[in-house]
């Protein structure tokens, strides 16, 4: 019997794809790819229980409340529970830190520590989970700045272009991984039949013509003058520049799911301040769970993410749950959207 001829050669896994990615590192040693592979290890169980929520048992709240002042879902609970698990014995990290948690996380004592950071939003647009809308995981990697021992505040709060890698994981109509680190974006899709990413999206560069805005427009009220005029260049309606072509609304509400569609198509996300809201003066996002982590990769593949006045990555954050106003895609649009806010602003 003659076997069917397959070029394995078209079937990259992750781990194929993040060893290659090694292999242009002399002085690699291997412990960032088995990171990474852990991350891509956590996404798959994740997406098999947001696969079969219903099922399980687990849609719905847990009635406790997290740093951020929202409902905790069971999801959520389960995922922040599921990274801390698959990394906290590794000895690939000194510390942990989650958009969940109020404070940082230490590696057990019995487990020896590495020298890398891991910084994540263990389930990011969670208030849509009980509707069936794709949410996602987002990560960032950084290499500690103390010496030994277990980790500290100072190694979480690090500026973005000091990142070493960055992904997020979109649990949706399939389960996609998208990371970086440093030399261009790729994208995997999960086989479920095989259990395994394949890379299906190499080299990601976000369109030069871009083809949607995504914004929450329920609270353009809200938003400064150099914001609202920029939301109307966007629609057409401001007279005085000519807004780019073909440009439509997209807003899903899961910020990985309007950034995904964003970096394959082409365009702009933004959550601005709210002058109006005590609880969001600064804006809503997270520097370092979100805006650094998506900035990274959207620079990697040609984009630029700004807090309306300067790059995200730029900023030294202050604390772990630091907010900001959030403009990420096409460079053109953003820097557009920083132009109008100096000037009305």
């Amino acid at each position: 019997m003659v076997m069917p001829s397959i070029d394995d050669t078209k079937i990259v896994t992750i781990e194929r794809h993040i060893l290659n990615e090694q292999r242009t590192y002399p002085e690699a040693t291997g412990v960032l790819t088995y990171l990474l592979y852990d991350i891509a290890l956590a996404g798959k169980v994740i997406a098999s229980q947001t696969t079969r929520a219903g099922l399980a048992e687990i849609l719905g709240r847990t009635g406790n409340i997290n740093v951020q002042g929202e409902e905790v879902m069971k999801l959520d609970e389960l995922a922040d529970r599921m990274i801390f698990n698959l990394n906290n014995h590794t000895n690939r990290l000194a510390v942990m830190a989650s958009e969940e948690q109020e404070d940082i996380l230490r590696i057990p004592e019995q487990y020896g520590t590495g020298k890398y950071v891991l910084l994540y939003d263990p389930l990011d647009g969670s208030s849509n989970i009980d509707f069936n809308v794709s949410i996602g995981t987002i990560f960032a990697i950084y290499n500690r700045k103390t010496e030994s021992g277990l980790g500290t505040l100072e190694d979480c709060l690090q500026k973005g272009k000091d990142m070493v890698a960055a992904g997020y994981m979109i649990y949706g109509a399939s389960t996609m991984l998208v990371y970086t680190s440093g030399r261009g974006v790729h994208g995997f899709t999960l086989d479920p039949s095989v259990g395994e990413f394949l890379l299906t999206h190499p080299n990601i560069r976000i369109p030069e013509i871009p083809r949607y805005f995504s914004a929450n427009q329920a609270y353009m009220k809200y938003w400064s003058e150099g914001v609202r005029r920029f939301t109307r260049y966007l629609q057409g309606v401001e007279k005085d520049d000519a807004p780019p072509k073909s440009l439509s609304l997209r807003y899903i509400g899961s910020m990985v799911a309007d950034f995904h569609r964003n970096l394959l198509a082409g365009g702009i996300f933004y959550y601005p301040a709210d002058s109006k809201d005590p609880r969001y003066p600064n804006g809503k996002l997270r520097l370092i769970y979100e805006g650094a982590p998506l900035s990274f990769i959207a620079q990697q593949a040609g984009g630029y993410g700004s807090d309306g006045y300067r790059n995200l990555l730029d900023i030294q954050p202050e604390s772990l749950h630091q907010r900001v106003p959030m403009f990420i895609g096409n460079i053109e649009l953003v820097e557009k959207a920083e132009e109008y806010i100096r000037k009305f602003d």
